[in-house]
């Protein structure tokens, strides 16, 4: 018989994390995909939905440092160009937003 360890593995989750560098491809019309590219700031409240917000980068000219919010419901695809850790669980924002 196989023992099993007394310790768990932990589960691997990803969040997206406040000052990582992130490449969004949302939905812009219906034949086309808009794609954002920068540093997640954040989540934010657009009367009953909800978006993330993304500080954009060099690749948007002159856009470059203006913040773009993109609703959820659009989001295609969440690109990790760069990730920052969450230093600790004690350390989120006690109401941040979770989808299950």
């Amino acid at each position: 018989m196989r023992q099993e360890s007394s310790k768990k593995k932990k589960d691997e989750t990803f969040a997206l994390t406040v000052g990582s560098q992130y490449r969004i491809r949302s939905i812009e019309s219906r034949n086309e995909s808009l794609v954002t590219s920068g540093i997640f700031r954040g989540f934010a409240t657009l009367g009953q939905e909800t978006g993330i917000t993304i500080e954009m980068d060099e690749s948007h000219g002159e856009e470059k440092g203006k913040l773009r919010i993109i609703p959820l419901h659009v989001i295609l695809s969440v690109d990790i160009l760069s990730a920052k850790e969450i230093e600790s669980e004690a350390e989120e924002a006690p109401d941040a937003v979770y989808f299950g």
